[in-house]
Order: structure tokens, then C-alpha cells, then sequence
């Protein structure tokens, strides 16, 4: 009977594996497309008035800034600094955004990190983990 009992829990335990390893092996193999999407993203933003032109990568880093020629009509170089500074600060945030979506795309759908990446919630990106060890409820 104990032999029957054993041999049941094993093969729960192998199709929970076989499951948690077909999920890794989905999010393992999105991995790569995504740092081919993530290596591609650009972001571009313009200023209100048209004068600055901003693009940035994924991680809000910096790769090109146009000024139209109307800039320099103006002469007012710290007008010309704040438009520049809010110009990139828009494309980076638009960037980090876009790259916060393509992360949560990649995902399995209602895991702690895709929650976490749309929340920013660290509640929710150890929510799982807690509950696993048993943590959420009251327990010390």
C-alpha cells in the first residue's frame, strides 16, 4: 500500500515538473526575441513646438537629438536647454514604458513579475514566493 501511495505522489510530482519545465522553457525561448525587440526599440518624441527632435533606446539611453533650424532664432540658450531636457525626459519615459510592455509580454500571464512590471508593486512580484513558503497568511 505504501509502495502504491509513493509511486502516486511521484507521478503527481513529475507532471508538476513536467509543467513547471514547459513553462520555463516557453519563457526561456521568448527571451531571445526579446532582446532582439528590446536592441531594436527606439523612441522618438518632439518638442512641442516642433524645434527638438529626441530618440532614445530602451533604457531611456540617448541616441539622437535634431534642433530645427528655428532654434537658433530665439537665442535663448537655457529656454533651448529645458526644451532639450524635456524633450529626452519624455522619450525616455515613453521608452521605459514600451519596454516595461515588451517585458510583461514575455511573461507568463498572471506572474508576480509581469504584475510587478505593470504595478511596480514588490507585493506582488513576491506574492507568489510567499505564498509557496507559506508567508502571505499570518505566518512568522
Amino acid at each position: 500500500m505504501s509502495e502504491h501511495a509513493d509511486r502516486g505522489a511521484n507521478r503527481e510530482l513529475r507532471a508538476r515538473f513536467d509543467d513547471v519545465y514547459g513553462q520555463y522553457q516557453q519563457l526561456r525561448s521568448g527571451l531571445d526575441t526579446l532582446q532582439v525587440r528590446l536592441a531594436e526599440l527606439r523612441v522618438t518624441r518632439r518638442s512641442a513646438d516642433g524645434q527638438v527632435t529626441a530618440t532614445v533606446g530602451a533604457q531611456g539611453r540617448l541616441i539622437d537629438v535634431e534642433l530645427s533650424p528655428a532654434v537658433y532664432r530665439d537665442r535663448d540658450a537655457g529656454a533651448l536647454g529645458r526644451k532639450i531636457t524635456e524633450t529626452i525626459r519624455a522619450a525616455a519615459s515613453d521608452a521605459a514604458d514600451a519596454t516595461r510592455d515588451l517585458v510583461a509580454e514575455s511573461m507568463p500571464a498572471g506572474s508576480g513579475s509581469a504584475d510587478f512590471l505593470r504595478s511596480g508593486d514588490f507585493g506582488t512580484l513576491l506574492g507568489r514566493a510567499d505564498a509557496v513558503f507559506g508567508r502571505g497568511e499570518g505566518a512568522a
